[in-house]
C-alpha cells in the first residue's frame, strides 16, 4: 500500500482579487486543526474521520466553502446531484491520497513574510478523473431545475446552452481559469484506467434516483428526469368524423338533400299526374282543386271553437286598432304633444347617460368566472402592469459571423444584433427612458410609473431588452478583452453566456459582466429576441423592447399620469425616423385609441349611410300622379317624421335605460339604429301605401278611414314588433354582456317605435293626407298648388303592379314552385354541411382601422414572438404552508409530490405544443427552501437583533439562520417558516447569494394575519407562441383543465380555496369557450318567443307561427352558411348581428304570413298570391331597398370590422330575408300554409258585402 501523500497544502500568494493560489507540499497529510472541524464536517463528511488528517487547511476549507456557494443554491435542490459535485472538490481540496489522481505541472516561487520562508505557489496542475465518475455525477445533475429563471441550473453552470453541455465540458469549464473563479489552471483529464501512473479519482457516486442517506429522498421528478417514469404525452387528438374519407356533416347532409328531392320530386310528380287523368285543367293549381284542397268548399264547413276564438281575438285587435286611429286623427295636437312629451321625459335620461369604453366591461360579465378571477389575482397581487413594447428589425443590416477565441465554430449573428445596431437601439431606448410627458401641471417620465421591483434599493425601471444584458450602457457593450493582435472576447460572447444563463451576475467568460438587468431580474432571451429557428438566439432577426409600467387597481391619478406618458411615448414613436431601423409599436392604450379613433372615422361613412336611407324613405313615400303635383303628393316631411320617430324611439331607449344607470356601449350605437330603421321603416311603408292603394268608401271621413286602414295593417306591424321585443327582452338572459346590452336598448327601442308609429305618426299621416287634399305643398305648406284635384285618388305604384301581375304569378306556378323549394332546401343542406367550421374568435387585428399602426405591430408580434403572455397559477388564500404536508402538495423540489402543483405545471410544460404551457414554473417555494439552507450564505441574521443580514455584508456579528445541525437541514415548518419567509421576500439577489426573492417573488406572496401567515400566492410561467384565437381560447382552456386537475389532486375542493389559472387575455377570450352553446341559447329563446307571440296574435294560428318560425330558422342557418362563405368568425358582435338578424327576419315574415292567414281567397295558392302581391312590394321597398342603399355605403368604410362584421353581415341578412320572406316563404305557405279560418272568412264577406272594396278586391 502506498502512503498517502499531498500535492498541496495551505494557501500563498494573490491570483487576482480575492483568489489565492495553493502552495505546493508533496508531504503526508496534516491533521486539521479542531476549528476546521465543523467546516470538514459540513463540507466534506466523507473525510471527517480518525485524527482528521487531510490534504487542506481551515483558510482552504473556507474558500471551498465561499466557492460552493453559487452551485449550491442552484444544485442542493437535488441532494445526491450535490453529494457528487461536492464529492468531487472535496476529494480535489482536501483528500489525503491527493497523490494518486493530481499532478502539478507549473508552480512559481513564493516568499511567506508571515513565516519568512520561500515556497511555491502552483498555478497549473492535472486532475485525473473517472470517466464513470463524470458521466455518473452529470446525470445526477442535468435535469436540475432553476425555478426563478425557468431554466436548467447547468445552464447557469456550464459555460454553454444547457443542449450542449455535458459531463467533459461541464467539469472542464468549472476547471477552467477564464470562468473568472478559478485562481488556477486545473487541467482535467478523464480515465476509468490509470493514466501516467495516476489513478483516476473514481469514488462512489449517488444517482438522482437514490437517497443521499437516511434523512434525504430521492430528487423530485422535476429534478430527476428517470424518477418521472414516462414522459407524459398528450392525448391523441379526436379522429375526425369521416364518412367515405370525407367530412361527415357534408356525406350527411349531401345524402339527406338528394333523399328529400327524390321524394319531394316524387310526391309531385304523382300529384300532377294524379290530376292529368281525374281533371280537365292540368294548369290548374294543385291545392285549388276539390280533391287536394284543404279549404274545399271554402267555408261551408263547421267553425271550429279555435276558429271562432282566433276570429275574436283578430276582430278585438281590429276594432281596438281603428278606433285608435281614428282618434289619433280627430286629435293631431294632444296626440303630437303627448309623444313630444314623453319623447322629451325620457330622452332627459341624456343627463344621467355613461358610456362603457373598457374592453373588459365590453366583452367580459362581472359574474364571469375570468372577472370573478381577475378581480381575485388584482384584490391580492396588484393588477398585471401595463405594456409598452417595440419591435425592430435592421432591414439594411446583412448577418454577420463571430469566430470565438481561440478556436470553435463559426457563429452567425442575426441582421439586428450587429455592434453599430445595438448602439442605435440603445439610444433609441435611452430616447423613449427620457420621453417627458405632463398631467395636471406635472412632469411625467419613465421612472415615474415604470415597474421596479426593487424600489426603494434599486429604483431602476424594468427594460426587458437585449441591452439590459450589456445594463443598458455603451461603455459596457464596447467592452473588449484582447491584445493588439487578437480580441480574446467581446459583446458577441457575452451575448452568448447571457443567453443562456441570463440571471447571472457574472458573465464567467473573459469579460467578467453581469447578465442581470439593471433593475435586479433576469432578461430571458425568448422574450426579447426574435425570428430565430429553434434555441439559437443568436439568429434573431428582430429585436423586442418591453416597458412594463405600474397598473392601479383603484388610483385614478397615477393611472392617468401613466396615460399621459403613453400618449407621449406613442407620439415620438410615430415621428421616429431611422432609415436603419424598422420599428413596430403598441403603448397598453393604443388598442382603445384606435378603436375611439374607429369609432370617430367612420362617423362619417355611417352618416352617409343614413343619409342615403334617409333620403330614399322621403322619396319613395310619396306616389307622384303627374309632374305638375310633384311637390303636392311627395311625402318627404312625412318620411323625415317617420326617420324623426324611429331616432327617437332609440333616444327613448338609451335615456330610459340612463335613468337605471345602465352604460351605453359602442355596439348599440352602432347596431340599434340600424336595426330599428329597418323595422319602423317597413311599418310606415305598410302603413302609408296600404293607405295609398285604399279608396274612401262613401260618406266615409278621413279619420274613419285611417282608423279602417290602421285596424288591417296595425295587427301586422303589433305582430312583428311585439315579436321582436319579446325575443330581445329574453335575449337578456345571456351573459354575454354585448348581447345582453343589445337587447335591452333594441327590445325597449323597437317596443316604443311602435308605440309612437301608432299615435304620433298616425296624427301626422292624417295632416299629410289633409294637406294633399287641399293641394299645399309638402314641407311649405302654406303655399298652396294651382293644380287643382278631386281628393287623394287611389293609386298603385309600379313596385305594386310588377308583384301583383308579374312577380306573384310567376312565382307560384306549378313549374316553379317545386324549383323554388328545391334550391332553397338545397342551400339549407350547404349551409348546415358548413356551420360547423365557422371559426370562433375575434382577429384583433380587425378592430384596427386599415391605417393603424397597431396592425404592423400585431403582424410583427405573430410573426417575431416566441413567448406567449404570462400565466399565473393561483392557490387561493387558505392553504397551510407551514406544515410538511401543505409545502409537499405545491413545492417541486425533493420529497415533493409527484402530482404536487408545480411538478403538475412542469408536467405541462413537457408537452406544451397540446398544454399551451411553454416553461417551468417559477416556483417561490422552491427557491425559499434552497435560500433558507443553513450551508447556504443567503439565510443570516445578527445575532444581536436577530435583524437579517445580506450575503454581501461581511460582518462577524451575521450568524446562519438555522443550525447545521439534521433538524437544521431540514425544511422549515410551522413558526421558522413565517420567521424566515418575509426575509427572503425583501433579499436583493448578489453575487454571493442568487436565491434572493425581492426581484422575482415579492408580489407572489400575500401575507395576512397580520404578517403571520400566508395568504394566496402565484406560481408564473409563460404560455407558447399564441397567434390565433383558436390558441388564446386552446390555451385559456388547457390552463383552466391543469388548474382543477391541481385542485383535484391537492384534496382542496372541500377546503373552499382552489388553484386557477389567471392571464391578463382570458377576461376577453372567455366568451368563446361557451360561444357555441351561447349562440344556441340566444337563437333558440328568440326563435321560441317570436313562435309563441306569433301563435297568438295571428289569432293562435299554431301552424302558421311554425311555418314562421322554420322560415326564419332557415335565414339564421343560412347567415351561418355566409359566415364561413366570407370568412366572419363567430363571436360577440356577430352574435348581436344574429339576434339581430331574427328581429330583421320577422319583418320579412311576419307581414306575408298574416296576409296569407287573413285572406279569404279559396286556395293556399290563390292566397299566396294575394298576400305576396299585397305585402310583398310594401316589405320589398320598406325594408329591402331602404338597408341595400344604407349597406352598401359601408364597404367604403376604413374600418375592417365594419367591413367584414356589418357590411358582410348586413348584405347577407337583408338578401336573406328578402329572398325568404318575397320567395321562399309564399311557395312554402302556398304548399304547407295553413287552411282558411272559416270564422274569418265569413266575418271579412260580412264586412266587404255590399261595398265598393269588395267590388274593387273581387274585380
Amino acid at each position: 500500500v502506498l502512503p498517502q501523500m499531498c500535492v498541496w497544502y495551505g494557501e500563498c500568494g494573490v491570483a487576482s482579487g480575492d483568489k489565492r493560489y495553493n502552495c505546493a507540499y508533496d508531504g503526508p497529510p496534516i491533521a486539521l486543526p479542531e476549528d476546521g472541524y465543523d467546516l470538514m464536517q459540513e463540507l466534506c463528511p466523507g473525510l471527517f474521520f480518525g485524527n482528521v488528517s487531510t490534504c487542506c487547511d481551515v483558510h482552504q476549507l473556507q474558500t471551498l466553502k465561499n466557492n460552493l456557494q453559487l452551485p449550491l443554491q442552484f444544485l442542493s435542490r437535488c441532494p445526491s446531484c450535490f453529494y457528487n459535485l461536492i464529492n468531487l472538490f472535496c476529494e480535489l481540496t482536501c483528500s489525503p491520497n491527493q497523490s494518486d489522481f493530481l499532478n502539478v505541472t507549473s508552480t512559481i516561487p513564493y516568499y511567506d513574510p508571515v513565516l519568512k520562508e520561500n515556497k511555491s505557489s502552483i498555478t497549473e496542475l492535472q486532475y485525473f478523473i473517472g470517466d464513470r465518475f463524470a458521466n455518473a455525477m452529470y446525470n445526477a445533475c442535468k435535469d436540475v431545475e432553476a425555478p426563478s429563471s425557468n431554466v436548467k441550473a447547468l445552464g447557469l453552470l456550464c459555460g454553454k446552452d444547457v443542449k450542449d453541455c455535458n459531463a467533459t465540458n461541464w467539469i472542464e469549464y468549472m476547471f477552467s481559469k477564464d470562468n473568472g473563479q478559478t485562481p488556477f489552471s486545473i487541467i482535467p483529464i478523464f480515465s476509468d484506467v490509470p493514466v501516467h501512473g495516476m489513478n483516476p479519482m473514481n469514488n462512489a457516486t449517488k444517482g438522482c434516483n437514490e437517497s443521499m442517506d437516511d434523512s434525504t429522498g430521492p430528487c423530485s421528478c422535476q429534478d430527476c428526469s428517470i424518477v418521472c417514469g414516462p414522459k407524459p404525452q398528450p392525448p391523441p387528438l379526436p379522429a375526425p368524423w369521416l364518412l367515405f374519407g370525407l367530412d361527415a356533416v357534408y356525406v350527411i347532409m349531401w345524402i339527406s338533400y338528394m333523399g328529400f328531392l327524390l321524394m319531394f320530386f316524387a310526391l309531385v310528380f304523382g300529384v300532377w299526374c294524379y290530376r292529368r287523368r281525374h281533371f280537365v285543367s292540368e294548369y290548374t293549381p294543385i291545392d285549388s282543386n276539390v280533391a287536394f284542397s284543404v279549404n274545399s268548399h271554402g267555408d261551408n264547413g263547421k267553425i271550429t271553437c279555435g276558429e271562432r276564438l282566433g276570429e275574436r281575438f283578430e276582430n278585438g285587435l281590429r276594432m281596438t286598432f281603428t278606433s285608435w286611429g281614428a282618434f289619433c286623427v280627430r286629435n293631431p295636437r294632444p296626440v303630437i304633444l303627448f309623444s313630444v312629451v314623453f319623447v322629451a321625459m325620457c330622452c332627459s335620461g341624456f343627463v344621467y347617460i355613461k358610456a362603457t369604453t373598457n374592453p373588459v366591461d365590453l366583452w367580459s360579465a362581472p359574474s364571469s368566472q375570468a372577472r370573478k378571477e381577475k378581480e381575485y389575482f388584482d384584490t391580492h397581487f396588484g393588477p398585471f402592469f401595463r405594456t409598452e413594447q417595440v419591435i425592430i428589425q435592421a432591414p439594411k443590416s446583412h448577418p454577420e459571423t463571430y469566430s470565438p477565441y481561440p478556436s470553435g465554430e463559426d457563429v452567425p449573428f442575426g441582421p439586428p444584433l450587429t455592434k453599430d445596431i445595438l448602439h442605435q437601439v440603445l439610444d433609441l431606448q435611452d430616447a423613449i427612458v427620457n420621453i417627458t410627458a405632463s398631467y395636471d401641471n406635472e412632469t411625467v417620465m419613465l421612472k415615474d410609473i415604470c415597474l421596479a421591483p426593487l424600489a426603494p434599493y434599486n429604483n431602476n425601471c424594468t427594460i426587458l431588452s437585449v441591452l439590459n444584458y450589456f445594463q443598458n450602457s455603451h461603455s459596457v457593450l464596447d467592452h473588449t478583452v484582447g491584445d493588439e493582435f487578437f480580441v480574446y472576447a467581446d459583446y458577441h460572447t457575452h451575448f452568448l453566456y447571457c443567453v443562456r444563463a441570463p440571471a447571472s451576475l457574472n458573465d464567467t467568460s473573459l469579460i467578467h459582466d453581469p447578465c442581470l438587468g439593471t433593475f435586479g431580474g433576469p432578461v430571458f432571451p425568448w422574450l426579447v429576441l426574435g425570428g430565430y429557428d429553434d434555441d439559437n438566439y443568436n439568429n434573431a432577426t428582430a429585436l423586442v423592447i418591453t416597458f412594463p409600467v405600474k397598473n392601479y387597481y383603484n388610483d385614478s391619478k397615477k393611472l392617468m399620469k401613466a396615460l399621459a406618458w403613453e400618449r407621449e411615448f406613442i407620439n415620438f414613436l410615430k415621428n421616429y425616423n431611422n432609415s436603419n431601423l424598422t420599428i413596430s409599436f403598441s403603448a397598453e392604450r393604443s388598442i382603445e385609441d384606435e378603436i375611439n379613433r374607429e369609432s370617430n372615422s367612420d362617423i362619417s361613412v355611417v352618416l352617409i349611410s343614413y343619409i342615403v336611407m334617409f333620403l330614399y324613405i322621403s322619396m319613395a313615400l310619396g306616389h307622384i300622379q303627374s309632374c305638375k303635383r310633384l311637390l303636392v303628393d311627395s311625402k318627404i316631411s312625412l318620411g323625415i317624421a317617420g326617420i324623426l320617430i324611429v331616432l327617437s324611439s332609440v333616444a327613448c331607449s338609451v335615456g330610459i335605460f340612463s335613468y337605471f344607470g345602465i352604460p351605453l356601449t359602442l355596439i348599440v350605437i352602432e347596431v340599434i339604429p340600424f336595426l330599428v330603421l329597418a323595422i319602423g321603416v317597413d311599418n310606415i311603408f305598410i302603413m302609408v301605401q296600404t293607405l295609398q292603394r285604399d279608396e274612401r268608401l262613401q260618406g266615409e271621413t278621413l279619420d274613419k278611414q285611417i282608423g279602417r286602414v290602421l285596424g288591417d295593417v296595425a295587427p301586422s306591424m303589433f305582430l312583428s314588433s311585439f315579436s321582436e321585443t319579446v325575443a330581445f327582452f329574453l335575449g337578456t338572459l345571456s351573459t354575454m354582456p354585448a348581447v345582453r346590452t343589445f337587447s335591452l336598448f333594441a327590445g325597449m327601442a323597437v317596443l316604443i317605435d311602435f308605440i309612437l308609429q301608432v299615435t304620433c305618426f298616425v296624427s301626422l299621416l292624417g295632416l299629410d293626407i289633409k294637406r294633399q287634399e287641399r293641394n299645399r305643398l309638402d314641407i311649405l305648406c302654406c303655399i298652396k298648388s294651382s293644380e287643382e284635384t278631386s281628393g287623394v285618388q287611389r293609386s298603385e305604384s309600379m313596385l305594386f303592379l310588377f308583384f301583383k301581375n308579374l312577380f306573384s304569378p310567376y312565382l307560384l306556378k306549378d313549374w316553379m314552385r317545386p324549383i323554388v323549394i328545391a334550391v332553397f332546401v338545397g342551400i339549407l343542406s350547404f349551409s348546415t354541411a358548413v356551420m360547423h367550421n365557422v371559426e370562433i374568435g375575434l382577429d384583433q387585428s380587425l378592430s384596427m382601422p386599415d391605417d393603424s399602426y397597431v396592425i404592423d405591430f400585431f403582424s410583427h408580434m405573430s410573426k417575431y414572438l416566441h413567448a406567449g403572455p404570462p400565466v399565473y397559477f393561483v392557490l387561493e388564500e387558505g392553504h397551510n404552508y407551514t406544515s410538511l404536508e401543505g409545502q409537499n402538495m405545491v413545492c417541486g423540489g425533493m420529497g415533493c409530490n409527484n402530482d404536487s402543483l408545480v411538478q403538475q405545471v412542469f408536467n405541462a410544460a413537457e408537452i406544451g405544443s397540446y398544454t399551451r404551457i411553454g416553461y417551468a414554473p417559477s416556483s417561490w417555494i422552491d427557491d425559499y427552501f434552497d435560500w433558507v439552507k443553513p450551508q447556504s450564505s443567503c439565510c443570516r441574521v445578527y445575532n444581536t437583533t436577530g435583524q437579517f443580514c445580506n450575503a454581501s455584508v461581511s460582518d462577524p456579528s451575521c450568524t446562519r439562520c438555522r443550525p447545521l445541525t439534521q433538524e437544521g437541514k431540514q425544511r422549515p415548518q410551522g413558526k421558522d417558516f413565517m420567521t424566515f419567509l418575509p426575509m427572503f421576500l425583501l433579499d436583493n439577489p448578489n453575487p454571493k447569494c442568487g436565491k434572493g426573492g425581492h426581484a422575482a417573488y415579492n408580489s407572489a406572496v400575500n401575507f395576512i394575519n397580520n404578517n403571520t401567515d400566508v395568504g394566496a400566492t402565484y406560481f408564473m410561467t409563460y404560455h407558447t407562441v399564441l397567434k390565433t384565437s383558436s390558441d388564446f381560447i386552446d390555451a385559456m382552456r388547457k390552463a383552466r383543465i391543469i388548474a382543477d386537475n391541481i385542485t383535484e389532486t391537492m384534496g382542496i375542493k372541500e377546503k373552499n380555496y382552489r388553484v386557477f389559472p389567471y392571464s391578463v387575455f382570458y377576461v376577453f377570450y372567455e366568451q368563446y369557450l361557451t360561444i357555441v352553446q351561447d349562440a344556441i341559447f340566444n337563437l333558440c329563446i328568440s326563435l321560441g318567443s317570436i313562435f309563441l307571440v306569433t301563435t297568438v296574435l295571428l289569432g293562435f294560428e299554431v301552424w302558421a307561427a311554425v311555418v314562421v318560425s322554420i322560415t326564419i330558422a332557415m335565414i339564421i342557418i343560412n347567415m351561418f352558411g355566409v359566415m364561413w362563405l366570407w370568412g366572419i368568425s363567430l363571436n360577440a358582435v356577430s352574435l348581436v348581428n344574429l339576434v339581430m338578424s331574427c328581429g330583421i327576419a320577422v319583418e320579412f315574415c311576419s307581414h306575408v304570413t298574416r296576409a296569407f292567414t287573413v285572406s279569404a281567397k279559396g286556395s293556399r295558392v290563390e292566397r299566396a298570391e294575394e298576400a305576396l302581391s299585397h305585402m310583398g312590394s310594401s316589405v320589398f321597398s320598406g325594408i329591402t331597398l331602404t338597408k341595400f342603399g344604407g349597406i352598401v355605403v359601408l364597404a367604403f368604410s376604413k374600418s375592417q370590422i365594419f367591413k367584414i362584421f356589418y357590411f358582410r353581415m348586413y348584405l347577407a341578412m337583408v338578401v336573406l330575408g328578402a329572398t325568404h320572406g318575397l320567395i321562399f316563404l309564399p311557395v312554402l305557405l302556398s304548399y304547407i300554409g295553413p287552411s282558411v279560418n272559416k270564422a274569418k272568412t265569413r266575418a271579412a264577406q260580412e264586412r266587404i258585402r255590399g261595398t265598393e272594396r269588395e267590388r274593387l278586391l273581387y274585380f
